[in-house]
Protein backbone atom coordinates (compact mmCIF):
# COMPACT_ATOMS: atom_id res chain seq x y z
CA UNK A 1 0.00 0.00 0.00
CA UNK A 2 1.57 3.23 -1.09
CA UNK A 3 2.25 5.16 1.37
CA UNK A 4 3.62 9.26 0.63
CA UNK A 5 6.59 10.34 1.75
CA UNK A 6 9.05 13.38 1.65
CA UNK A 7 7.67 16.05 -0.89
CA UNK A 8 4.20 15.41 -2.36
CA UNK A 9 3.57 18.27 -4.56
CA UNK A 10 0.36 19.46 -5.12
CA UNK A 11 0.60 20.56 -9.01
CA UNK A 12 -1.81 23.26 -10.77
CA UNK A 13 -3.70 22.48 -13.88
CA UNK A 14 -2.67 24.39 -16.55
CA UNK A 15 -4.85 25.63 -19.09
CA UNK A 16 -3.99 26.96 -23.47
CA UNK A 17 -4.76 30.15 -24.32
CA UNK A 18 -8.60 29.33 -24.77
CA UNK A 19 -8.82 28.39 -21.02
CA UNK A 20 -8.99 24.59 -21.84
CA UNK A 21 -6.84 21.91 -19.92
CA UNK A 22 -3.37 21.50 -21.60
CA UNK A 23 -2.47 17.85 -21.39
CA UNK A 24 0.54 18.12 -23.01
CA UNK A 25 2.01 20.93 -20.43
CA UNK A 26 0.59 18.81 -17.67
CA UNK A 27 2.38 15.77 -18.63
CA UNK A 28 5.54 17.83 -19.22
CA UNK A 29 4.74 18.80 -15.56
CA UNK A 30 4.60 15.26 -14.24
CA UNK A 31 8.19 14.13 -16.26
CA UNK A 32 9.62 17.48 -14.50
CA UNK A 33 8.89 16.27 -11.05
CA UNK A 34 9.82 12.98 -11.82
CA UNK A 35 13.34 14.21 -12.77
CA UNK A 36 13.95 16.22 -9.91
CA UNK A 37 13.45 14.32 -6.87
CA UNK A 38 9.23 14.76 -6.14
CA UNK A 39 8.43 11.71 -3.94
CA UNK A 40 4.69 11.74 -5.13
CA UNK A 41 2.17 14.51 -6.84
CA UNK A 42 -1.27 15.51 -5.90
CA UNK A 43 -3.60 16.36 -9.41
CA UNK A 44 -6.98 18.38 -8.69
CA UNK A 45 -6.49 19.36 -5.68
CA UNK A 46 -7.31 22.78 -3.77
CA UNK A 47 -3.57 24.07 -6.19
CA UNK A 48 -5.02 22.55 -9.13
CA UNK A 49 -8.56 24.35 -9.41
CA UNK A 50 -10.56 21.56 -8.81
CA UNK A 51 -13.92 23.20 -8.38
CA UNK A 52 -13.50 24.61 -11.68
CA UNK A 53 -13.15 22.06 -13.47
CA UNK A 54 -16.02 19.55 -15.01
CA UNK A 55 -16.67 16.30 -14.41
CA UNK A 56 -15.62 15.58 -17.77
CA UNK A 57 -12.14 17.33 -17.65
CA UNK A 58 -12.07 15.35 -14.51
CA UNK A 59 -12.29 11.82 -15.89
CA UNK A 60 -10.10 13.46 -18.96
CA UNK A 61 -7.04 14.33 -16.38
CA UNK A 62 -7.75 10.63 -14.57
CA UNK A 63 -7.05 8.82 -17.58
CA UNK A 64 -4.45 10.99 -19.41
CA UNK A 65 -2.46 11.20 -16.54
CA UNK A 66 -2.74 7.87 -14.79
CA UNK A 67 -2.03 6.59 -18.52
CA UNK A 68 1.45 8.64 -18.34
CA UNK A 69 2.70 8.89 -15.09
CA UNK A 70 2.58 4.98 -14.47
CA UNK A 71 6.22 3.83 -14.01
CA UNK A 72 7.89 7.45 -13.26
CA UNK A 73 5.74 9.17 -10.42
CA UNK A 74 3.02 7.99 -7.88
CA UNK A 75 -0.34 10.42 -8.40
CA UNK A 76 -3.05 10.87 -6.21
CA UNK A 77 -5.90 12.69 -7.54
CA UNK A 78 -8.41 14.61 -5.50
CA UNK A 79 -12.07 13.44 -5.78
CA UNK A 80 -13.85 15.43 -3.16
CA UNK A 81 -17.44 16.72 -5.07
CA UNK A 82 -20.41 18.00 -3.07
CA UNK A 83 -21.96 15.33 -2.64
CA UNK A 84 -21.49 12.12 -1.20
CA UNK A 85 -22.59 9.76 -4.09
CA UNK A 86 -20.36 11.72 -6.33
CA UNK A 87 -17.35 11.52 -4.65
CA UNK A 88 -17.43 7.81 -4.29
CA UNK A 89 -18.48 7.50 -8.31
CA UNK A 90 -15.42 9.97 -8.91
CA UNK A 91 -13.07 8.24 -7.01
CA UNK A 92 -14.70 4.73 -8.09
CA UNK A 93 -13.46 6.35 -12.02
CA UNK A 94 -9.82 6.34 -10.82
CA UNK A 95 -9.20 3.12 -9.04
CA UNK A 96 -10.73 1.72 -12.16
CA UNK A 97 -8.34 3.92 -14.47
CA UNK A 98 -5.22 2.71 -12.61
CA UNK A 99 -4.93 6.19 -10.52
CA UNK A 100 -2.40 5.25 -7.53
CA UNK A 101 -4.39 6.95 -5.01
CA UNK A 102 -7.10 9.45 -3.97
CA UNK A 103 -7.12 12.48 -1.46
CA UNK A 104 -10.61 13.61 0.06
CA UNK A 105 -11.42 17.47 1.75
CA UNK A 106 -14.18 17.95 3.73
CA UNK A 107 -16.98 18.93 1.47
CA UNK A 108 -16.49 22.97 1.32
CA UNK A 109 -19.15 25.25 2.09
CA UNK A 110 -21.44 23.08 4.13
CA UNK A 111 -19.64 22.82 7.06
CA UNK A 112 -20.69 19.45 8.20
CA UNK A 113 -20.91 18.97 11.79
CA UNK A 114 -18.32 16.30 13.09
CA UNK A 115 -20.61 13.32 13.31
CA UNK A 116 -20.93 13.73 9.63
CA UNK A 117 -17.40 14.00 8.49
CA UNK A 118 -16.59 10.97 10.14
CA UNK A 119 -19.61 9.28 8.42
CA UNK A 120 -18.24 11.67 4.76
CA UNK A 121 -14.94 10.27 5.10
CA UNK A 122 -15.58 6.65 6.23
CA UNK A 123 -17.96 5.71 3.32
CA UNK A 124 -15.21 7.37 0.63
CA UNK A 125 -12.28 5.57 1.56
CA UNK A 126 -14.43 2.00 1.85
CA UNK A 127 -15.30 2.73 -1.86
CA UNK A 128 -12.07 1.53 -3.37
CA UNK A 129 -9.32 -0.12 -2.72
CA UNK A 130 -6.46 1.64 -3.29
CA UNK A 131 -4.88 3.61 -1.10
CA UNK A 132 -6.73 7.13 0.27
CA UNK A 133 -5.27 9.99 2.24
CA UNK A 134 -8.02 12.73 3.58
CA UNK A 135 -6.52 16.53 3.86
CA UNK A 136 -7.39 18.72 6.61
CA UNK A 137 -7.45 22.43 5.94
CA UNK A 138 -10.23 24.64 7.77
CA UNK A 139 -9.14 27.58 6.26
CA UNK A 140 -10.65 26.21 3.06
CA UNK A 141 -13.57 24.28 4.30
CA UNK A 142 -14.43 25.53 7.35
CA UNK A 143 -14.22 22.54 9.67
CA UNK A 144 -11.50 20.81 10.84
CA UNK A 145 -11.09 17.07 10.46
CA UNK A 146 -10.68 16.29 14.39
CA UNK A 147 -7.65 13.64 15.90
CA UNK A 148 -10.21 11.28 17.16
CA UNK A 149 -11.79 10.83 13.46
CA UNK A 150 -8.13 10.96 11.96
CA UNK A 151 -7.05 7.98 15.03
CA UNK A 152 -10.17 5.96 14.28
CA UNK A 153 -10.17 6.27 10.54
CA UNK A 154 -6.25 4.93 10.86
CA UNK A 155 -7.69 1.98 12.90
CA UNK A 156 -10.77 0.47 11.14
CA UNK A 157 -9.60 1.38 7.26
CA UNK A 158 -6.38 -0.53 5.64
CA UNK A 159 -6.23 1.72 2.74
CA UNK A 160 -6.00 5.29 4.77
CA UNK A 161 -2.68 6.05 4.30
CA UNK A 162 -1.89 9.80 4.88
CA UNK A 163 -2.84 12.71 6.69
CA UNK A 164 -2.36 16.16 5.43
CA UNK A 165 -1.77 18.68 7.63
CA UNK A 166 -2.63 22.15 6.57
CA UNK A 167 -3.73 23.77 10.35
CA UNK A 168 -1.92 26.03 12.59
CA UNK A 169 -1.96 23.78 15.59
CA UNK A 170 1.25 21.60 16.10
CA UNK A 171 -0.48 19.96 19.17
CA UNK A 172 -3.00 18.13 16.90
CA UNK A 173 -0.02 17.00 14.56
CA UNK A 174 1.79 15.30 17.51
CA UNK A 175 -1.92 13.62 18.86
CA UNK A 176 -2.14 11.89 15.58
CA UNK A 177 1.41 10.92 15.62
CA UNK A 178 1.35 9.56 18.70
CA UNK A 179 -1.71 8.06 18.41
CA UNK A 180 -1.53 6.28 14.56
CA UNK A 181 2.54 6.63 13.64
CA UNK A 182 2.71 3.06 12.58
CA UNK A 183 -0.06 3.01 10.62
CA UNK A 184 -0.37 6.32 8.93
CA UNK A 185 1.99 8.97 7.51
CA UNK A 186 1.55 12.46 8.46
CA UNK A 187 2.40 15.01 6.26
CA UNK A 188 2.40 18.53 6.75
CA UNK A 189 1.70 21.95 4.57
CA UNK A 190 4.72 24.27 3.91
CA UNK A 191 2.63 27.28 4.61
CA UNK A 192 5.20 29.74 6.32
CA UNK A 193 1.94 31.54 8.54
CA UNK A 194 2.03 28.10 10.36
CA UNK A 195 5.47 27.05 10.34
CA UNK A 196 4.70 23.37 10.67
CA UNK A 197 7.77 21.56 8.19
CA UNK A 198 9.81 21.95 10.99
CA UNK A 199 7.82 20.80 14.82
CA UNK A 200 6.20 18.04 12.28
CA UNK A 201 9.41 16.24 11.35
CA UNK A 202 11.13 16.77 14.33
CA UNK A 203 8.26 14.41 16.15
CA UNK A 204 8.27 11.92 13.23
CA UNK A 205 6.29 13.04 10.66
CA UNK A 206 6.86 12.05 7.10
CA UNK A 207 7.18 14.67 4.81
CA UNK A 208 5.25 18.03 3.56
CA UNK A 209 2.37 17.68 0.92
CA UNK A 210 3.27 21.11 -0.29
CA UNK A 211 3.06 23.98 -3.18
CA UNK A 212 6.95 25.19 -3.02
CA UNK A 213 8.12 21.88 -4.36
CA UNK A 214 6.23 23.02 -7.81
CA UNK A 215 9.19 25.79 -8.51
CA UNK A 216 12.04 24.10 -6.37
CA UNK A 217 11.66 20.31 -6.58
CA UNK A 218 14.86 19.27 -5.36
CA UNK A 219 15.72 21.58 -2.67
CA UNK A 220 12.00 20.86 -1.12
CA UNK A 221 12.70 17.03 -1.53
CA UNK A 222 15.56 17.05 0.87
CA UNK A 223 13.95 19.59 2.91
CA UNK A 224 11.10 17.28 3.39
CA UNK A 225 12.76 14.44 4.24
CA UNK A 226 11.95 12.74 7.17
CA UNK A 227 14.78 13.00 10.03
CA UNK A 228 16.65 9.96 10.13
CA UNK A 229 20.50 11.54 11.78
CA UNK A 230 21.15 15.18 12.90
CA UNK A 231 22.41 16.13 9.29
CA UNK A 232 19.12 15.49 8.16
CA UNK A 233 17.71 17.91 10.22
CA UNK A 234 20.34 20.40 9.80
CA UNK A 235 19.96 19.83 5.60
CA UNK A 236 16.32 20.63 6.26
CA UNK A 237 16.44 23.39 8.43
CA UNK A 238 19.12 25.60 6.62
CA UNK A 239 16.76 25.33 3.50
CA UNK A 240 13.94 25.95 5.16
CA UNK A 241 15.71 29.38 6.39
CA UNK A 242 17.30 29.70 2.62
CA UNK A 243 13.48 29.34 0.70
CA UNK A 244 11.08 30.90 3.38
CA UNK A 245 10.66 33.96 1.58
CA UNK A 246 9.93 32.11 -1.43
CA UNK A 247 6.81 30.34 0.57
CA UNK A 248 5.84 33.35 2.24
CA UNK A 249 5.72 35.16 -1.61
CA UNK A 250 3.92 32.21 -3.05
CA UNK A 251 1.40 32.18 -0.13
CA UNK A 252 0.55 36.28 -0.19
CA UNK A 253 -2.45 35.77 -2.32
CA UNK A 254 -4.99 32.44 -3.36
CA UNK A 255 -2.99 29.37 -4.65
CA UNK A 256 -1.92 28.77 -7.47
CA UNK A 257 -1.99 32.33 -8.51
CA UNK A 258 1.48 32.75 -7.84
CA UNK A 259 2.54 29.23 -8.53
CA UNK A 260 1.36 29.71 -12.18
CA UNK A 261 3.12 32.83 -12.21
CA UNK A 262 6.56 30.67 -11.48
CA UNK A 263 5.78 28.07 -14.01
CA UNK A 264 5.65 30.49 -16.24
CA UNK A 265 8.71 31.89 -15.48
CA UNK A 266 10.32 28.32 -15.55
CA UNK A 267 8.97 28.42 -19.19
CA UNK A 268 5.78 26.12 -18.67
CA UNK A 269 3.11 27.59 -20.85
CA UNK A 270 0.50 26.79 -18.05
CA UNK A 271 -1.68 29.40 -18.42
CA UNK A 272 -3.65 31.53 -15.77
CA UNK A 273 -6.22 30.77 -13.67
CA UNK A 274 -9.72 30.33 -14.51
CA UNK A 275 -12.17 33.65 -13.65
CA UNK A 276 -12.75 34.31 -10.60
CA UNK A 277 -9.09 33.86 -10.13
CA UNK A 278 -7.08 36.47 -11.13
CA UNK A 279 -3.65 36.26 -12.42
CA UNK A 280 -0.39 37.39 -10.80
CA UNK A 281 -0.35 41.52 -10.86
CA UNK A 282 2.58 43.27 -12.52
CA UNK A 283 4.06 43.99 -8.96
CA UNK A 284 3.41 40.63 -7.86
CA UNK A 285 5.43 38.67 -10.92
CA UNK A 286 8.17 41.22 -10.65
CA UNK A 287 8.95 40.54 -6.71
CA UNK A 288 8.49 36.89 -7.84
CA UNK A 289 10.69 36.82 -10.73
CA UNK A 290 13.52 38.87 -8.76
CA UNK A 291 13.29 36.36 -5.67
CA UNK A 292 13.71 33.37 -7.98
CA UNK A 293 16.35 34.83 -9.49
CA UNK A 294 17.68 35.30 -6.76
CA UNK A 295 17.59 32.20 -5.39
CA UNK A 296 18.74 30.66 -8.66
CA UNK A 297 15.75 29.03 -9.19
CA UNK A 298 15.44 30.08 -12.93
CA UNK A 299 18.95 29.65 -13.59
CA UNK A 300 18.83 25.85 -12.10
CA UNK A 301 15.37 24.92 -13.66
CA UNK A 302 14.11 26.86 -16.04
CA UNK A 303 13.78 25.01 -19.81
Amino acid sequence: MLRPTGSWVAVPTPFDSNGEVDFGVFKDILDFHAEHKTSALLVMGSAGETTMLSIDEKHRIIRELTSHSKGKIPVFFGTTCPRTEDTIRLSQFAESNGADGVLFVVPPYISPPETAVYEFLRQVIDSVRIPTAIYNNPSRVSVNIEPDIVVRLSEECENFVADKEAMGNVSQISEVLSRANKRLHVLCCDYPGYSLLMPTLALGGHGAANIGGNLIPEEMATMAKPWTSFEDMVKSRDLYFRYQPLLELLYTVTNPIMIKAGYRLLGFPVGVPRKPLPDASPEDLEKLEKLMEKLGVVAKYRR
